[in-house]
């Protein structure tokens, strides 16, 4: 399995890694967990949900591994490969355990959800697992485990939001944080396990989203990222007004917050994402101009095996809307899966045609895996051979790193106005931040801090960075 997006240094070196927990010291008695997160911006959320529930229950947490009492494991399962390094991951953890018999081992996330029972059968060191929405319930399960039993709990809910919750920021550079303004998906596209591991789609409340972001602007937040399976499907019902909010809705009152705080969200869905939402967007400076809109083909054959629920037609509609209401400078990258089941060669000319059509910033691109239990997998043969995929995979990254390189260079010359996000991978010389419309800037420091705006002239630029100089505003 590949998987590529046209990506900055600092963006690769933090995909390359899991993410660890930091040090939070709270009641010793209850011991130290130490968490990684793996996969989506989601999980990366969710570990800081948890953190929160375990912190306010009397654990700490710790970033040295050889000091923790407990080792959670936030796992994605979308591709096969995902699952893989999570095994991989478990064998680091034998010596571990031959050397502190009683530490805790645990499974969360998409993976703990798809295996449930078969985790602690295969993987004899597990002693927990724990589904997306049952959270709220690991400090039972610590203590079952405690009592010398494995734990497990992998119900899932149509009402969990942990909308009440306050995430600790583990993930966060302090001046951008994610906010999960949904969890599950109602979309059950054939090769996605989504809606076997999240459950169903349900929406938490705007009170809570509205406070949760004021706060992180108050705590000097600059940029706050909603995140959805689908955002665009947001649907909440004020239950003492009966009044319906929308994402368009959603969006505008987080917006209103201040003109200082960014806005930014993922991930859209093409049969969902509505012209209110565009115009919402266009009438806030401080909504990102960007926009995330998976294709996963150019074919419509394929999107109706693939049960996409959209032709191509109607997808380039949406692009044709992006571009009227927002402005050709308005970011736009994809989800592209390449060999998907039965898919030709004629059929593969189609995405590639799609990808020259519409000229994305960049994209996530990646071979078909067949995951079990999904519609795919139970309906069609995984039947294009595996060099076939990796070609067509191939000549998809070629075309990409084409358009990203051509939709960088039409910045050369511009005034982006930038959030500062840190000192650059590369030179403790230079700051980098993000555009408006999500491509990052590498420059060298002047006297402005992090979380500053600034205002930078774009001078050069590769298929992943743009590279520019302070200006004066």
């Amino acid at each position: 399995m590949q998987a590529l997006k046209v990506l900055s240094t600092e963006e690769k070196e933090a995909l390359d890694s899991p993410r660890i927990s930091t040090d939070f010291t709270q009641s010793d008695y209850l011991g130290k967990v130490y968490i990684e997160s793996y996969g989506c911006q989601m999980n990366f959320a969710d570990s800081e949900v948890v953190t929160s529930i375990l912190i306010n229950k009397g654990y700490g947490t710790t970033s040295n591994i050889s000091e923790a009492d407990t080792i959670l494991l936030n796992t994605c399962a979308i591709r096969d490969n995902a699952e893989n390094k999570i095994r991989h991951r478990l064998q680091a953890f034998k010596a571990i355990k031959a050397k502190k018999p009683d530490v805790t081992i645990g499974i969360l996330g998409c993976m703990a959800e798809r295996l449930k029972t078969k985790l602690i059968e295969e993987e004899k060191l597990v002693d927990l697992v724990a589904g997306p929405d049952s959270y709220r319930d690991l400090p039972n399960l610590l203590d079952q485990i405690e009592n010398g039993q494995k734990a497990i709990n992998v119900f899932l809910s149509k009402e969990e939001t942990y909308g009440d919750i306050e995430p600790v920021r583990l993930h966060s550079n302090g001046v951008g944080a994610f906010v999960s303004i949904m969890r599950g998906c109602d979309n059950m596209c054939s090769f996605c396990v989504v809606p076997f591991t999240r459950g169903r789609e349900r929406s938490r409340d705007l009170v809570s989203i509205i406070h949760e972001c004021t706060a992180l602007f108050n705590q000097g937040y600059r940029e706050v990222n909603l995140l959805g399976q689908n955002v665009d499907s947001y649907h909440w019902i004020n239950q003492d007004s009966n009044e319906t909010v929308n994402f368009a809705q959603l969006l505008a009152q987080t917006a209103q917050i201040h003109p200082d705080l960014r806005i930014r969200f993922s991930t859209s869905h093409p049969k969902d994402i509505t012209d209110e939402v565009l115009h919402t967007m266009a009438r806030f400076e401080n909504i990102c101009k960007n926009i995330h809109l998976p294709a996963q083909s150019g074919n419509n054959r394929i999107l109706e095996l693939m049960n996409r629920t959209y032709t191509r037609e109607w997808y380039l509609d949406r692009i044709k809307s992006i571009r009227a209401i927002l402005g050709e400078d308005c970011g736009i990258s994809h989800d592209v899966i390449a060999g998907f089941c039965s898919e030709t060669e004629e059929e593969h000319q189609d995405t590639l045609a799609l990808l020259t059509e519409v000229q994305y910033d960049f994209g996530y691109m990646f071979t078909y895996s067949e995951r079990p239990g999904t519609p795919a997998a139970k309906k069609y043969p995984d039947d294009v051979p595996d060099d076939v995929k990796s070609r067509r995979l191939s000549e998809i990254i070629d075309l990409q790193r084409k358009h990203s390189g051509i939709r960088n260079e039409r910045l050369i010359g511009r005034i982006e106005k930038i959030l500062v996000e840190g000192n650059s991978k590369k030179s403790d010389k230079h700051h980098y931040g993000k555009t408006d419309s999500n491509k990052v800037v590498v420059f060298p420091k002047g006297t402005e801090q992090i979380g500053e705006y600034v205002y930078v002239k774009v001078l050069s630029c590769t298929t992943g960075t743009l590279i520019g100089e302070l200006v004066n505003s």
